[in-house]
């Protein structure tokens, strides 16, 4: 079972309630980075490339609870940076699960198995780990040698100490699918609590913009990818609402959430997401309040937004989607599996 029932519920039963209360933008996930250090340099990923003052910094556990009750999204995903290099991550975890938020902790790996005494396992914790490849591909997109062989074992210690974990992969160009096939399968016998799967895209800051998918070069590859699921071949777990994978494939034309998932880190609330750096607001409110949402979304025309098809502006739109009534019994399939 890939989403937890509970949690499947809880969501569903807060999308309800916004959508009753007639909110026609609210968040679904809060991106919450307590810090942008990371002791990895990803040449896909440009949060280290802030000035050193920066990444000096910390969100303290009051911070991080104050952004998560001001927004008030179910569900808090905790990048970085490496999170586990903060050094009050454990409080922060424990103050989201006692206010019943479902945490995704995004981590390389490194720090994993060393760091796993001081949590506790809880349905509301997921320690997402992120995983490109198999070893030389991974570790050749995280740029250090050895990395994968870490993280892997680390995903083993922590199930084996009954922690919920899901796997995290962005999938760049010039990926092989068959690669991608065998990765999937390798998942499988880690026995995890599913798979994260989203394209990349052309984050301004990452020191390699050369392997960034365009919209239809993530369509094909994603058909290709998932062609053997589609057909029912494989049963691969998938941590995703299978709409948003519909989406992916080109079986539905969605356009951006982009207040779905709102980020909050060290610099404040980002303008407008996750993915572009049009500087900070102070509040959450403000963010709603102030941003032109108009100017954002591949409908916008805005050339930012032109080949984003990433999960942060795209699962909060699949997630709508699936409380029409045509879509429900499609969407239960990621928490009952497939047939």
């Amino acid at each position: 079972m890939a989403v937890n029932l509970q949690q499947a519920m809880d969501i569903g039963k807060y999308l309800v309630t916004q959508r009753l209360k007639g909110r026609k933008r609210f968040p679904l996930v809060l991106m919450l980075e307590p810090l942008f250090r990371c002791n990895l340099a990803c040449t896909g990923c440009g949060k280290i490339q802030h000035p050193k003052e920066i990444l000096k910094q910390n969100l303290t556990p009051e911070q991080c609870f104050a952004a998560v009750e001001e927004c008030g999204a179910p569900v808090v995903s905790i990048p970085g940076g490496e999170p586990l290099l903060h050094p009050q991550i454990d409080e922060i975890v424990q103050g989201l699960i006692e206010r019943k938020k479902y945490i995704y902790l995004c981590t390389n790996g490194l720090l994993l198995e060393k760091s796993l005494d001081k949590f506790q396992p809880s349905p509301y914790l997921t320690f997402s780990v992120h995983l490109d490849g198999m070893r030389e591909l991974h570790d050749q997109c995280v740029d250090r040698k050895g990395v994968f062989d870490i993280a892997v074992k680390a995903i083993r210690a922590a199930k084996a100490k009954g922690f919920r974990v899901t796997t995290n992969t962005t999938i760049f160009e010039g990926t092989e699918p068959k690669d991608m096939q065998e990765f999937f399968d390798f998942l499988e016998t880690l026995n995890t609590d599913g798979m994260m799967i989203s394209p990349g895209y052309s984050y301004e800051w990452a020191p390699d913009q050369d392997h960034f998918l365009h919209r239809e070069q993530t369509r094909t590859l994603f058909r290709q990818i998932l062609a053997p699921y589609k057909a029912g071949e494989k049963n691969w777990n998938f941590n995703h609402n299978p709409l948003f994978l519909d989406f992916l494939t080109g079986e539905k034309d969605y356009e951006c959430t982009p207040w779905g998932s709102p980020s909050y880190s060290v610099l404040g609330w980002q303008k407008p997401c996750y993915l572009l750096n049009e500087g900070y607001y102070s509040t959450f409110k403000e963010l709603l309040a102030q941003t032109d949402w108009s100017q954002y979304g591949r409908a916008s025309g805005n050339p930012k937004c032109a080949d984003c098809m990433v999960h942060c502006g795209y699962e909060p739109t699949a997630a709508m989607d699936a409380m029409q009534p045509q879509n429900m019994a499609r969407a239960l399939s990621s928490v009952f599996g497939r047939s």
